[in-house]
């Protein structure tokens, strides 16, 4: 009589097959969404078209309305549609569809010149209509992955008006951006006004132009070492000169003391002096 061996269904390779496959399909998944993430739904108080960057209302969570150039610090993302993402959530009555991640068109201008693949995005003076960043604007909406030099796929024009009043025409059109609203990487902070008798002093001493913030540094150091130095004298030399009066006798030492007290002013005085210098040479 012979037996049959009968081989399990399920064996270790199987298994360990089969664990790779589930891998497999996980990370497609996550790198299908990580390119074009969800959207999520808002109602509006206003229309929005498809392409404009948005922020969330302050008076209403639930709703977006245009972000401004002044309210650029409140960017959350870009008006799309909705047939355009894998994932949408939403609820009843909410017809604005957002994301804040992955690839789409966004509306822009000419307003900081022809925008070019790798140049970053940021809100324009036309409410929820970006433009090139520059290096003044505190937040950019994503980085351009194509083009737009305002003659070729123009879709409109409109008037804008600068910080002198000066009017000037600008072209719209949609480019195709990757979201990631951030701090603007060319973001360069104004110097503060640095008076000109402290700019002069500064480079006379330093024999270079010098950063405004070091110039304040040093004279703050100065003011106080200064401070510290007078007070000593003249506390010194006053309480001397009421002792030497009230006891004469004690003459030598007063003296001895009031000298000390006058050394100690002045090397403070010295050393303000010396790291006001480095500050400044460094």
């Amino acid at each position: 009589m012979f037996k049959t061996k009968i081989k399990p269904y399920l064996s270790v390779h199987r298994l360990l097959a089969f664990a790779g496959l589930v891998v497999l399909v996980f990370l497609s998944i996550q790198t299908s969404l990580g390119a074009q993430s969800f959207t999520q739904g808002y109602g509006a108080d206003e229309t929005l078209q498809r392409g404009m960057i948005i922020k969330i209302k302050e008076s209403d969570t639930t709703k977006v309305e245009p972000v401004t150039y002044e309210t650029a610090d409140k960017m959350h993302g870009l008006v799309v549609d909705p047939n355009d993402a894998p994932v949408t959530i939403s609820s009843e009555g909410k017809k604005v569809f957002v994301a804040n991640s992955g690839h789409y068109d966004v509306l822009v201008t000419t307003q900081n010149g022809a925008i070019n693949p790798g140049d970053y995005v940021a809100v324009s003076a036309l409410h929820g209509i970006g433009m090139k960043a520059g290096t003044k604007e505190l937040v950019v909406v994503g980085r351009a992955l194509g083009s737009f030099d305002g003659k070729s796929g123009a879709i409109g024009s409109a008037e804008i008006k600068d910080s002198a009043g000066k009017t000037s025409k600008v072209s719209i059109g949609l480019v195709s951006l990757d979201i990631s609203v951030s701090r603007n990487p060319n973001l360069k902070l104004e110097e503060p006004n640095l008076p000109e008798f402290l700019r002069q002093a500064s480079e006379a001493i330093a024999g270079k132009k010098v950063n405004p913030v070091r110039v304040y540094i040093g004279t703050i150091i100065f003011v106080i070492s200064s401070i510290i130095a007078a007070v000593l004298l003249y506390s010194g030399v006053r309480s001397g000169i009421i002792s030497i009066g009230r006891n004469p006798l004690s003459k030598k030492s007063i003296i001895r003391s009031m000298f000390q007290v006058v050394i100690t002013g002045l090397i403070i005085f010295v050393t303000g002096l010396f790291g006001v210098y480095l500050i400044l040479k460094l």
